[in-house]
């Protein structure tokens, strides 16, 4: 018994159960060690060759290329991502947070290993190509990827599946910013969208783990410079709140635009990509800071050492463009520009606030951070990700109280004067598609079908001596699988209707031992059955019950073999009683 308990198999039994957190703590660790591993490796493939290539070794040095390198480097970049595409099925195309979000909703976490490495090379070399995107998007996709190969590797119930993408997100944008409290957060607030002790815990963990990994490679660097701020009066509370909407504002055209581009524009994919090469291209002859990921430009803005008027170029620039080149199918990401976008965005309204005011403001640096978690809670309507990015970026409580206003300010304006919930949730319904939330369906989709499944059980023929028959009730079991000829389940019925049954004959006709009984003809409640995998989840049972309109499934072991029943009756005992 106690060797049982240390198999294998036992570990992935328990992870059908909602008290498995040992489990998957451990499954925790694990994919914080991969998924973490993973984006060094997706991050040195950036840095490294932007180290070498760009001028004074610098990764995000783009404006030190001349003119006519701005204009090709964009363009081959294009041609490189057609190279990469043309030939994929255009599911093999789907890439980025809206993918994972989509493979959750849809395919209970299984997220392909082929969607994997186009994001990872086409991320790159959009990002090598100095494409406005940023990496975080693609490092969302490939962490959710590392948490759910590896759980589909081990061939892990699908209710842990789901749990794993969130670890492996975690992990992800826990390695990316250095954030992994943000990490875990953004993981629960837009990819899981719950918050549960079981689910927090090895999501935690993960992203711990994932930040060590990186903290052992990059040090305690951060991704951008980072003043000391606070707020000097609360008299500049308005002036606050007047950001959050003016963050609100770019927020909503920003993801308008690159709805609009997804759906409007249906040309062909080189067509496509080659238009995002020429923007770039263009763009960069005047504003080369568009390009790559830009940190660089944020840590200026942040620092409050940049022109007005430069500013204002970068702003409408990066506004235009980056969601733009996304809708037009660049395989980047959305969230590192949001950042970009934000931090110019607040550090233009402040130049303006002492132009037009001649306020003595809490500075430019103040307002630039405030912009920055503002336009992240607006478009990935994310309010507890950003504020909590913005305090771990900053390590400055004092950002909290204003922080909390202009993130809550911008992300109700876009919520409901705008009425657009994150910018995946909308591109996820531009497509025809719907994340599908129901808190029936969170509570089930938690829960494998082996945790509450009858394992009691015979199998009997569909003919059997009436001696047989009650040597299959003597074990009294839960349930009589009757099996056809060639050994297929197909139906089930109770072991007391078949003694009853056995008794009533032996009371009139006398008791025959030797008599072939067919149970298909029994007066009896008889079940239909059809097969589902022992890796399903509560909500997949109810699903296929619901669409077969059966009532009853038997459930099939890893090795091709009946382990248990489960019917109607108990998924509804499960949400009627275990969830009030």
């Amino acid at each position: 018994m106690f060797k049982d308990s240390l198999s294998f198999e036992h570990f992935r039994n328990r992870l059908a159960h909602a008290e498995a957190l040992p489990q998957l703590v451990l499954l925790g660790i694990l994919s914080g060690l991969v998924s973490g591993g993973v984006i060094l490796a997706f991050r040195l493939m950036i840095d490294l060759p932007l180290e070498t290539w760009l001028p004074g070794n610098s990764n995000e040095n783009f404006e030190g290329l001349p003119v006519i390198a701005r204009i090709v480097l964009p363009l081959c970049g294009s041609l490189a991502l057609f190279l990469l595409l043309w030939k994929l099925a255009l599911k093999t195309r789907k890439v980025g947070v809206v993918h994972v979000l989509e493979r959750l909703s849809y395919h209970q976490g299984h997220l392909p290993a082929k969607n994997f490495f186009v994001q990872f090379f086409g991320a790159g070399i959009a990002i090598l190509s100095g494409h406005s995107v940023g990496r975080e998007g693609p490092a969302v996709h490939l962490g959710a990827a590392c948490g759910s190969l590896m759980g589909q590797a081990l061939k892990l119930p699908n209710n842990s599946l789901r749990l794993l993408v969130g670890c492996g997100v975690a992990a992800a944008i826990s390695a990316s910013f250095n954030t992994p409290l943000a990490g875990v957060i953004f993981a629960m607030e837009v990819i899981l969208m719950e918050y549960t002790v079981i689910g927090f815990t090895p999501v935690l963990v993960a992203s711990v783990t994932a930040a060590l990994l990186i903290k052992a490679t990059y040090g305690d660097e951060s991704a951008f410079t980072i003043p000391a701020v606070q707020i000097q009066s609360l008299t500049e509370t308005p002036y606050i709140i007047l950001l959050g909407l003016v963050c609100a504002l770019m927020a909503a055209g920003f993801i308008r635009i690159m709805i609009q581009t997804q759906l409007n524009i249906k040309w062909p994919l080189g067509v496509r990509l080659t238009i995002a090469g020429l923007l770039t291209a263009v763009v960069a002859i005047w504003y080369p800071q568009v390009m790559g990921v830009g940190y660089d430009t944020v840590s200026t803005a942040l620092e409050g050492n940049a022109e007005l008027s430069v500013l204002l170029g970068l702003l409408i620039a990066k506004w235009l463009l980056t969601p733009l080149v996304l809708g037009l199918g660049v395989p980047g990401g959305l969230i590192g520009p949001t950042f970009y976008i934000g931090a110019v965005t607040g550090a233009v309204f402040a130049m303006l606030l002492t132009l037009f005011t001649g306020l003595d403001h809490s500075g430019v640096s103040f307002y630039a951070m405030l912009g920055m978690g503002a336009m992240m809670g607006a478009v990935l309507n994310a309010p507890l990700a950003a504020l909590i990015a913005l305090l771990e970026l900053t390590a400055n409580p004092n950002i909290i109280f204003p922080g909390m206003l202009a993130i809550v300010v911008a992300s109700t304006t876009v919520r409901y004067a705008f009425n657009q919930p994150s910018i995946f949730l909308t591109s996820l319904k531009a497509q025809g598609l719907d994340y599908r939330q129901e808190p029936l369906t969170q509570a089930l989709s938690r829960l494998g079908v082996s945790s509450v499944m009858h394992t009691d059980f015979v199998r009997c023929s569909y003919t059997i001596t009436t001696e047989a028959a009650l040597k299959a009730t003597d074990q009294r079991p839960e349930w009589i699988i009757l099996e056809d000829r060639k050994g297929i389940a197909r139906y089930i019925l109770f072991p007391a209707d078949v003694e009853y049954f056995i008794q009533r004959m032996s009371d009139r006709d006398g008791y025959n031992p030797e008599l072939e009984l067919d149970l298909t003809e029994l007066p009896a409640v008889r079940k239909d059955i059809a097969p589902l995998s022992v890796n399903a989840t509560l909500k997949e049972a109810l699903d296929k019950m619901n669409h077969d309109r059966l009532d009853a499934l038997c459930i099939i072991d890893l090795n091709d073999q009946i382990s248990g029943i489960i019917t109607r009756d108990q998924v509804e005992h499960f949400y009627t009683q275990k969830l009030h």
